[in-house]
């Protein structure tokens, strides 16, 4: 099992992508940490995994205050000795996002921020110091395709994401904590698919991507294993395009 003994923190753990990696890494031996806004939803999902015999725990987290991430991250270690994984997964993604700066309320726009970026900052810093106490760690960072393609705020705060991937990569080299993202494209997600019309999603994927299908939850669940794993000791700083080859540039 490659996570055997690992403990992983995951932000926005009780459902979709997040709900998706705790299972996977659980079946590959790790402790999850679920962590969410929604802590009775978070439960929910540690209960179906404790009940198959994995060790889980939901803690109540907005990755957007520092109080409460330090309070998590610190229920976590608790409960399993330190933290080994962190996935920054938690983020804001509706189609509201994707209006233009001088359309979308100001408000709007700095919650949008606080969670997508300054979230990925709280929880990065905040379990730093546990993944050095324990040799190193990884860290992965949910971006997307659209930080490559849009200059909407949800564009930009996920080009963000990509700029911290880079900054915590260079920042914790030291203690041997690898900092990763991934770029997730059009997804098949229910979510995904219930917020875009029909005819974008067609023509996204049949004359914008290389592969022409909707991508899955196993596309992005695949690349943060082998990520997170010691398969990728010898990368750190990068963004992983898992896109069906949308944009190619050289």
């Amino acid at each position: 099992m490659r996570f055997e003994n690992k403990v992983a923190f995951i932000t926005g753990g009780a459902i979709g992508f997040g709900r998706a990696f705790a299972k996977a890494l659980c079946a590959e031996g790790a402790s999850v940490v679920l962590a969410d806004i929604d802590q009775p939803a978070a439960e929910q999902t540690a209960r179906v995994l404790r009940d198959s015999g994995h060790r889980a725990i939901a803690v109540a987290c907005d990755v957007a205050d520092e109080n409460s991430v330090d309070a998590a991250v610190a229920a976590g270690i608790a409960q399993f000795g330190g933290i080994d994984i962190l996935i920054n997964n938690a983020g804001k993604h509706l189609t509201k996002y994707n209006q233009p700066f001088s359309v979308l309320p100001r408000a709007e726009i700095r919650a949008l921020f606080d969670v997508n970026v300054i979230g990925v900052v709280n929880c990065t810093v905040a379990c730093r110091e546990s993944m050095r106490a324990r040799g190193g760690g990884a860290v992965l960072n949910i971006s997307s395709i659209a930080g490559y393609m849009t200059t909407s705020p949800y564009g930009v705060s996920k080009l963000a994401v990509r700029g911290l991937t880079i900054a915590f990569a260079t920042e914790l080299a030291n203690d041997k904590i690898r900092v990763n993202a991934i770029a997730p494209g059009l997804m098949g997600t229910e979510n995904a698919l219930a917020d875009l019309p029909q005819e974008l999603v067609d023509n996204f994927t049949q004359n914008m991507q290389l592969v022409k299908r909707l991508g899955s939850m196993q596309d992005i669940v695949s690349s943060t294993l082998y990520l997170c794993s010691d398969e990728a000791s010898f990368i750190t700083g990068e963004t992983l395009k898992v896109a069906g080859g949308y944009p190619l540039a050289i």
